[in-house]
C-alpha cells in the first residue's frame, strides 16, 4: 500500500480498497450481502426470510416431490448438519414434510406441504421482481451476460457441467 494519508479519512469516497479493487471474490460477496438483505426485506414475515438455503430448498421440494436432503445440500452447498438443520426448520414452520425412502429406509425424501406451496408461489413472483429492481441499474444485455458467466460458475462449483 501506498503511504498512508495525513490524516483518517472521514467519508467512504476516500477510502481506496486495496488489493480488493481488482478482486472479483470481494465484489461477488458485498453484492451478495447488499441483494440478500434486499430480498430479506421484501420477504418480511414469510417463513423463508433470513439465512440462505430456505428458498431454493422450497423451490426444489416443490420441484421434485420425494427429493433427498442429500441433492439439495449438494446444490446450495450444504454440509449434512446444516441441511438438516434447515430442513427442521421448514418442517417445524410447516412448509415441508419428510418420510422415509421406500426404497432405502436410511434415506428421507421430502415433500411439500399445503402451506409450502402456496409459498412457493408467492416466492415465484417475488424473487424475479426483486432481482430485476435491485439490479436495475444495469442494463439488461448486461444481466443477461452476467447470468450467464455466474450460472457457468456456479455449475461447475456444484459438478453439473
Amino acid at each position: 500500500m501506498s503511504k498512508p494519508p495525513a490524516k483518517p479519512p472521514t467519508i467512504p469516497q476516500d477510502i481506496n480498497i486495496d488489493v480488493l479493487e481488482d478482486t472479483l471474490s470481494f465484489y461477488i460477496r458485498t453484492v451478495n450481502i447488499a441483494v440478500s438483505r434486499d430480498l430479506d426485506e421484501r420477504l418480511e414475515g414469510l417463513d423463508v426470510a433470513k439465512g440462505t438455503g430456505k428458498i431454493t430448498t422450497l423451490l426444489l421440494v416443490d420441484d421434485y416431490p420425494g427429493i433427498r436432503p442429500s441433492v439439495i445440500a449438494h446444490l446450495i452447498l450444504r454440509d449434512r448438519s446444516a441441511m438438516g438443520r434447515l430442513i427442521d426448520q421448514m418442517v417445524d414452520h410447516g412448509l415441508i414434510r419428510r418420510e422415509v425412502s421406500p426404497e432405502d429406509s436410511r434415506a428421507q425424501e421430502l415433500y411439500i406441504t399445503e402451506t409450502g406451496a402456496a409459498l412457493a408461489v408467492k416466492v415465484r413472483e417475488i424473487v424475479p421482481k426483486q432481482s430485476r429492481d435491485f439490479f436495475s441499474f444495469i442494463p439488461e444485455d448486461e444481466q443477461k451476460l452476467l447470468i450467464d458467466i455466474l450460472r457457468r460458475a456456479y455449475r461447475r462449483i456444484v459438478g453439473l457441467s
